[in-house]
């Protein structure tokens, strides 16, 4: 297809399947990821769709959804979109959360569909209709429960009744805000709603455009000391900046390229901590990201700027001047081309900003993350298992997952699943080998291995070794549209949370995979960091400890919720 019959396509596939991921459009197009990307960037250029982590929505008002017309409002104001997508990414899988009728809160909306069994409380029916039509969620409805088909509320809960309810996070605006008043309401009746709404939750997070901070409300309904967190704008006047951070809350400024977030200010020392990110569309390195979240939450001395590298080591490079600008005192760096490191650490070191690389070493900095070979070496050892108790020791192919880009250390995580394979099953020939490129991504990996398979039309015992956890799904995809899932057995690495769905099934052939444990990077992260801040002795490399996670035992490391 050329560009334009190829940007319908995306517009019809959106309007039949909302919120699609770019790896899912890129399979189905038979397309990278980047030219995907590009055809949303053109399409939300012209207002046709607008973007959400790992994907897109369709930006038109009249969008049917569940035989209905919900309005669904346009927000060209930028603010509002980079505030609601980092706010909405508060949100997790089971919560139980408060949403008033403001726009930013409507614009989270969208940020919420990869999350189910929501319980949402809220005051605003647009709102409401959009976020019952995934049947995993309850919505009520100050006023009532609305229904999953979104035509009516049942039952009859008032404002007075709040108060029974147990809330974790309200996310709420205003019609102005002061650093010495608050949020504000412009009528009473609605100051007084917000009020009752709030005495029900745990945590108030206030989302303040910019441009909200000159304004003044009729009445206060959150003051100061009532508010947790607060999300605004790089708008935002830096005398107000400073005013803000005075405030006994975290503090969020939303940017396109990056975001900050501030803790509240203490006596004592506060450092900036810079975060570049692998990608936000690899749930893996989106996990890493939370848990660091977690954990700077839990610390008072700590502000963090967040940025994507997007698998891209030229981004790398300019969020590094962006750091370097912002004075960051030490960066976290997760990115995935080996070849970047140097030009990253020559400008990192004339900074004098000490570095931690994530997953993918750099000279000159401190390494976290995996353990490469022992990692592979588990996942080698299980397959060999798995492959003699079920094809008698036998297989007629070995698919290698590999992705060049990162260099020699994480070959190092391919080379150990080779070696402990080989210690159950024997030397492998090297005309059993397949090598393919993984690209990081599934959809790579599934184009990689769908064409592989087609070669391969009477070979039915392929064993397949992976680079990460995405190239296991791709894999898995690639056998499912040609009908062959029976024909592989894939190990992972990673264990991040989509496999584990997999594995949970028993009946995946994703047999396993190696747990990195990504939701616990966060704490050891910002220990590391702390010593090297404090210019104490810390070795040149810091691993996680690493399980095999399959059927057996996936219950003791990741209880199911």
């Amino acid at each position: 297809m050329i560009a334009f019959e190829r940007r319908q396509h995306i517009l019809r596939l959106l309007q039949e399947q909302p919120g699609i991921r770019v790896s899912e459009l890129a399979t189905i197009l038979d397309v990278s990821e980047g030219t995907v990307r590009n055809d949303l960037d053109v399409l939300e250029q012209e207002d046709r769709v607008r973007r959400v982590r790992g994907g897109a929505v369709l930006n038109e008002p009249h969008r049917i959804q569940n035989g209905q017309r919900p309005f669904v409002p346009e927000y060209n104001n930028k603010a509002i979109k980079y505030i609601a997508r980092w706010a909405a990414d508060m949100v997790e899988t089971g919560d139980t959360i408060l949403l008033d009728a403001s726009e930013i809160a409507h614009a989270m909306v969208p940020h919420l569909q990869e999350q189910r069994g929501l319980t949402i409380v809220t005051n605003g029916l647009n709102i409401a209709r959009l976020l019952a039509a995934d049947l995993s969620n309850t919505v009520i409805l100050v006023g009532g429960v609305l229904r999953g088909d979104g035509q009516a509320t049942a039952g009859t809960i008032g404002a007075s009744m709040l108060a029974g309810l147990h809330i974790r996070t309200a996310f709420v605006s205003g019609a102005g805000f002061s650093v010495d008043r608050g949020l504000m309401a412009g009528n009473l009746q609605e100051a007084e709603l917000k009020r009752q709404m709030l005495a029900s939750a745990s945590n108030v997070v206030a989302l303040v455009e910019a441009q909200s901070m000159v304004k003044q409300g009729l009445t206060v309904f959150a003051p100061p000391e009532r508010i947790d967190h607060l999300f605004t704008d790089t708008g935002v006047d830096p005398a107000v900046l400073e005013q803000l951070r005075q405030l006994d809350c975290q503090l969020t400024i939303c940017g396109e390229n990056t975001v900050t977030t501030f803790a509240p200010r203490r006596a004592q020392t506060t450092y900036k901590l810079g975060f570049a990110n692998l990608s936000e569309e690899i749930p893996f390195a989106v996990d890493v990201r939370r848990g660091l979240e977690r954990a700077v939450k839990q610390r008072s001395n700590i502000d963090l700027v967040m940025a994507d590298n997007r698998l891209s080591g030229d981004r790398a490079l300019q969020i590094a001047d962006n750091f370097i600008a912002k004075g960051v005192n030490l960066v976290i760096e997760y990115q995935i081309d080996a070849r970047m490191g140097t030009l990253l650490m020559n400008k990192y070191q004339q900074a004098g900003i000490p570095v931690v690389a994530v997953d993918i070493p750099m000279v000159g900095a401190t390494y976290f993350g995996v353990n490469n070979f022992h990692s592979g070496h588990l996942a080698g050892v299980a397959l060999g298992r798995w492959i003699q108790q079920h094809w008698d020791g036998h297989f007629d192919r070995l698919l290698i997952l590999e992705e060049p880009r990162a260099g020699a250390l994480p070959e190092a995580r391919m080379q150990g699943q080779l070696r402990g394979l080989e210690e159950i099953l024997g030397p492998v020939g090297d005309d059993k080998k397949v090598i393919l490129n993984s690209g990081n991504t599934s959809s790579t990996s599934e184009a990689a291995v769908y064409r592989a398979l087609l070669e391969l039309p009477e070979v039915h015992c392929l064993a397949v070794i992976c680079f990460n956890d995405d190239a296991a799904l791709g894999a898995l995809r690639a056998a499912r549209r040609l009908n062959r899932e029976e024909d592989l057995a894939i190990v992972g690495q990673g264990a991040d949370r989509l496999v584990r769905e997999e594995i949970r099934t028993g009946r995946s052939r994703i047999i396993g995979s190696t747990a990195f444990m990504p939701e616990r990077y966060g704490d050891m992260l910002l220990e590391l960091a702390a010593r090297i801040l404090n210019a104490d002795s810390v070795p040149p490399a810091v691993y996680m400890d690493h399980v095999f996670i399959d059927q057996s035992n996936i219950e003791i490391y990741y209880p199911a919720a």
